[in-house]
């Protein structure tokens, strides 16, 4: 290639020159939406983060497999271990089958992402179209001694894998910190350690979205899924692995440590997230009641636009 790029890791903290494992292809795997909701400014920041990425990619003449996921199962509120799926929870209010409202914000989301000229990913996958590579990733698990079953639900056996591995490696935590850090919630007893985080969880009778597996009916962790489709989609070893830096712990934590534990090395050689969308100093979100979504973006309808972009004054400027 006549042209270099240089990105900035996170996993190693520095610049570098990046180096596909196996020009001209490269593979690249980004985090996608949990479709319960209308797309936000913080959807729209890592698709077009990375499609700026994609683009110069194939710009400069590597054949791209862009492969972002759709989360429509397993993503619990307060992305925890326990509680309510977001998906499952929006039908139930709805009183809507749960697949009808992920189709529902699939569209939204497309339709946003059309808006704003992002061009569509290689791949798509669906969590829900990929159970049964999510069980075998956690076969595997529970095969090379890093998982166990707890009344029906698999956990990631964290301090096992850090005598072993090292567990905080991307975000730069070590597991003292973790532990410190993680409380302890009712429901969680099954748990050996605060710290585990669930590879598959035994469904309560309410839970409308389950199926069938060797440990319990149930579904598989949030962190599965983009582990077991990023290998089916990009292969055991692949180039780059994007999102936002909220997930950097501990989804991409919990990825990097499945990735180990199943197949005995990492999965992913360039790690990049993006910054989040803040307003007013503030990191946007729906607690802070800060949340504008795409759709007031495009229309100008939110007042918390005006407030965003419009000049402060500075105290320096006025010679205060």
């Amino acid at each position: 290639m006549e042209h270099q790029l240089t990105v900035y890791n996170t996993l190693n903290r520095r610049k570098e020159l990046f180096v596909p494992l196996h020009a001209p292809h490269v593979g690249m795997y980004v985090c996608g939406p949990t479709v319960y909701g209308d797309p936000h400014l913080g959807h729209a920041r890592p698709s077009i983060t990375f499609d700026l990425l994609f683009r110069y990619l194939k710009h400069l003449g590597y054949k791209v497999r862009y492969v972002r996921n759709i989360t429509d199962v397993g993503h619990l509120e307060h992305d925890a271990d326990e509680g309510e799926d977001k998906i499952a929870k929006k039908a139930r209010l709805e009183q809507l089958e749960p697949m009808e409202v992920a189709q529902y914000y699939i569209n939204r989301y497309h339709k946003a992402m059309d808006a704003l000229n992002v061009l569509p990913p290689s791949i798509e996958p669906h969590a829900s179209g990929h159970i049964i590579e999510q069980e075998e990733l956690v076969k595997k698990i529970i095969d090379n001694g890093y998982a166990y079953l707890s009344e029906g639900s698999v956990y990631f056996d964290v301090a096992k894998y850090n005598k072993d591995h090292r567990y905080g490696k991307l975000s730069g935590r070590n597991l003292d910190d973790v532990l410190n850090t993680t409380r302890e919630l009712d429901g969680q007893e099954e748990k050996r350690n605060p710290a585990d985080f669930a590879l598959w969880k035994r469904a309560q009778p309410e839970h409308i979205m389950r199926w069938p597996s060797p440990w319990s009916d149930g579904f598989p962790g949030w962190h599965c899924e983009c582990t077991a489709m990023g290998k089916k989609y990009l292969g055991a070893h692949f180039d780059i692995h994007g999102g936002g830096m909220d997930l950097v712990f501990p989804h991409h934590e919990c990825e990097i440590a499945q990735a180990v534990a199943s197949q005995g090395d990492d999965m992913v050689r360039y790690w990049m997230h993006n910054n989040m969308i803040t307003i007013n100093g503030q990191k946007m979100g729906k607690s802070l009641g800060n949340f504008i979504t795409l759709e007031e973006f495009f229309t100008g309808s939110n007042k918390l636009l005006a407030q965003a972009y419009t000049p402060m004054t500075c105290p320096l400027a006025c010679g205060s």
